[in-house]
């Protein structure tokens, strides 16, 4: 769908939406409407209890001579940029498949600020995002119709604004992609290529890690994961200089298991196919640094991911086996299903050795308990460090990728000490996500500010959400988009 901007509605559109605020009493009347029109829509909004909620639409079809005009009274909640954006998602989503193909806003009467015209905008493009590539018998009342959405009566500085928000949406779209695939399709060398199409001519340096240099490296911790699948694992870096040569001063970190069976440590197969998207956290950092580079972010960031499938082979790693990750720190295998912390380990040291970021941001669908602990409201957040925590708590009420914050101590890191290695994949039972969270914790070095989103619950949904539909939500990229923007940005 195509987002176009116009100064003012030109001519008299087929269908016209007319945002309103919350609580209507006392409005002047409705922009565009004439005498007759205006009561119309008053009565029918009071008819519908419409009180201007943020994504509440009152739909009217009102005569115009022999003709028929289509205007929507559409909520904007108080006026702020959540519920813009969530009001153009509610507006797309009303009419993406309904037989209309153009709709115009008005917003001269409404008069947002520029970031709330461009978030509407945004949460329309991001609401049209749809996965029909295998899709080959789709009904016509299925289809999408929606081609083009005006936003008339923008106010100024709503280009630019919306420039960032195209980026992010951009990147977004890229996440979506890679986490819908199916992973016959979407395996660790084909993610890379996939990757590496999308990004092409943004300027990003490419660098990616075969399993031969793995082994050089040392990494047995990822290898381990690897060994049982005929797909070779890989690890793909993503480096954006946007504020000049040096080192990043941040890394993004993410898990990238294509798919996973859960190895010899089988999982259930009821809900099996779900597992082509443990690589929700890689592909929120490819997402991520596609937007970054597309809106030309002023920092020197690195995004790496590790990429691998988890599968019972005969060759696949073992419950009772030991590893030496690159680290030099070794790992008693309890669990083969406890493998997303094993592959971060050694992108995390392989990122300290190559990089040397002062900060790392990790995202992983790494543990079910966080899912027990949280549903599918919030993404569990482990940090190191207060300062860091608080940034990305305040982008995630922000952005609505929401986080909780959870506990790290030294007692809860002694229920991963293992009798014959330096620790073990897996704690007891009990507070699944936090042992998970203190074995990455190992892996950071001294002096590295670090936080670990543990996403399990929040890169699918089996519901429609305000900017997507069932399926994969792109979550993590609008949170690291805006932590940077508000806080790592020079």
């Amino acid at each position: 769908m195509q987002i176009a901007f116009s100064p003012t509605v030109t001519a008299a559109p087929a269908i016209l939406a007319l945002p309103v605020e919350k609580d209507i009493a006392g409005r002047a009347g409705w922009p565009g409407l004439g005498d007759g029109h205006q009561v119309i829509a008053s009565a029918a909004a009071a008819a519908a209890r419409f009180e201007g909620e943020a994504g509440a639409i009152v739909d009217l079809f009102l005569a115009e001579g022999d003709a028929t005009r289509r205007v929507l009274l559409l909520g904007v909640g108080a006026g702020g940029e959540a519920d813009w954006e969530k009001a153009g998602g509610a507006l797309v989503a009303k009419l993406l498949t309904s037989g209309a193909t153009d709709v115009t806003v008005d917003l001269s009467a409404a008069a947002p600020t520029a970031k709330a015209a461009a978030r509407f905008a945004g949460g329309a493009a991001q609401r049209a995002w749809r996965y029909d590539h295998y899709r080959t018998r789709l009904k016509d009342k299925q289809k999408p119709t929606l081609a083009t959405l005006t936003v008339a009566g923008a106010p100024d500085g709503t280009d630019a604004a919306w420039a960032a928000q195209d980026a992010l949406t951009k990147g977004l779209e890229l996440t979506r992609n890679l986490v819908a695939a199916p992973p016959n399709i979407l395996y660790p060398e084909s993610f890379v290529e996939q990757v590496r199409k999308d990004v092409e001519g943004l300027g990003l340096e490419i660098i990616v890690v075969d399993e031969a240099e793995m082994a050089e490296h040392g990494m047995g911790a990822l290898l381990g994961v690897s060994q049982g699948s005929v797909r070779e694992a890989r690890i793909l870096a993503l480096k954006w200089n946007g504020a000049g040569e040096g080192d990043p001063s941040l890394a993004l970190v993410g898990k990238g298991v294509t798919f996973d069976s859960g190895g010899i440590s089988l999982k259930p197969g009821a809900g099996m196919e779900d597992m082509k998207w443990d690589m929700g956290g890689a592909g929120a950092v490819a997402g991520t640094m596609k937007a970054l580079a597309a809106r030309k972010a002023k920092i020197n960031v690195v995004g790496v991911m590790g990429l691998v499938e988890n599968m019972p082979d005969a060759n696949a790693q073992r419950p009772g086996d030991v590893v030496t990750s690159m680290s030099g720190q070794t790992i008693e295998i309890l669990n083969t299903d406890a493998e997303g912390r094993l592959v971060l380990a050694d992108a995390i040291t392989w990122t300290q050795k190559t990089f040397r970021p002062k900060t790392i941001i990790d995202l992983a669908t790494l543990t079910g308990a966080m899912i027990v602990s949280l549903g599918n409201e919030y993404g569990g957040l482990f940090a190191n460090d207060d300062a860091l925590a608080d940034k990305l708590l305040a982008a995630g009420i922000a952005t609505g990728d929401k986080l909780w914050r959870f506990p790290l101590s030294d007692t809860y890191d002694k229920l991963i000490d293992s009798p014959i290695a330096d620790m073990k994949n897996v704690g007891p039972r009990g507070a699944g996500s936090i042992t998970a969270a203190q074995f990455i914790q190992r892996y950071v070095d001294s002096g590295v500010q670090w936080a670990h989103l543990d996403i399990a619950g929040m890169v699918w949904s089996d519901k429609p959400g305000t900017t997507y539909d069932k399926g994969a939500t792109g979550y993590g990229v609008k949170l690291l988009d805006r932590v940077i923007a508000d806080n790592f940005e020079r």
